[in-house]
């Protein structure tokens, strides 16, 4: 399986404590519409680990059912229990996704060895694509490329979301698995251009929530190799994506998809709503880059 292009990780709608299943309907039907390739529910930003299984189980059948097909469903299906993890693809498979988004363990601080069990166990146990989602600022630890060569050679994973920023990283993962092995996909939204260009497929995107179609835009031009345009675009969308993360995500995002005007910006503890401080930077980022008209 071939995942590639400009993919969001899409919030989850919450009103008074509850799924909001009718907007994230309305999302997904409009990043469709604004040419995004691949849905990515329950994953960081959609709040996977706040929600109950059966609240993952509505987000993942409803993207499922508005995509029909049309893009890409990678459902988050990752824990730091790998018998929950093997559970949490299970559903994402029976569910009709295309793939599952796997996250390293955290809090565990598994070994290597440990790390390559995980997704092999996982592997044997349901033979569903995987994308491993590397994001060590998040979970305390690093999957480290030799152990994506022995995951990708044994047919384990189908790509991989890499959120370490590091362009020598990428070139090690090219360099031990080869140029078109597994997918690779960028983690990180100030890196889409250099990523792309260091031998990445696309990117799993934070921003996309807000502004799907200059997020399109920025990968197409990166991927066709129009260096020139694609920097225009990522430094066009550099303080979009500085606002995005001024708390911690998403509550940042979750307010800018409230700005304009397709959701609550409620949030699950042990987040919170961001300040008010927060909110004026990301709504004045938000009037510059055009998604909202001035107060």
């Amino acid at each position: 399986m071939k995942l590639q292009g400009a993919m969001v990780a899409i919030v989850t709608p919450l009103r008074d404590g509850e799924l909001d299943l009718a907007s994230l309907r309305e999302l997904v039907e409009w990043q469709i519409r604004e040419g995004t390739d691949g849905i990515v529910p329950c994953g960081t930003t959609g709040e996977g680990v706040t929600l109950t299984p059966r609240e993952r189980a509505d987000v993942i059948r409803t993207c499922v059912e508005v995509a029909r097909g049309r893009v890409k469903i990678i459902a988050g299906a990752g824990s730091n229990a790998t018998a929950e993890a093997v559970e949490g693809v299970k559903l994402a498979k029976q569910l009709g996704a295309d793939a599952a988004l796997v996250v390293t363990p955290y809090y565990n601080k598994p070994t290597q060895e440990g790390l390559y069990r995980h997704y092999m166990k996982i592997w044997d146990s349901v033979g569903f694509p995987v994308v491993a989602y590397n994001v060590p600022s998040r979970t305390s630890v690093d999957m480290m490329p030799e152990t994506v060569e022995r995951l990708a050679r044994a047919g384990a994973i189908t790509g991989i979301k890499e959120a370490t920023a590091s362009m020598d990283r990428q070139v090690q993962l090219v360099e031990r698995c080869g140029r078109d092995a597994i997918s690779y996909l960028s983690g990180d939204d100030f890196t889409v251009l250099p990523y792309i260009a260091c031998g990445g497929h696309g990117v799993i995107s934070v921003i996309g929530n807000v502004a799907p179609r200059a997020m399109k835009e920025l990968v197409v031009a990166a991927v066709r190799g129009d260096h020139a345009a694609a920097l225009a675009k990522q430094v066009a969308m550099a303080e979009l994506n500085r606002v995005m993360f001024i708390e911690t995500n998403p509550g940042p995002v979750k307010a800018a998809v409230a700005l304009l005007g397709k959701a609550g910006p409620e949030i699950r503890l042990p987040l919170w709503q961001v300040s008010d401080a927060s909110l004026a930077r990301i709504r004045d980022a938000m009037v510059r880059f055009g998604l909202v008209v001035a107060a």
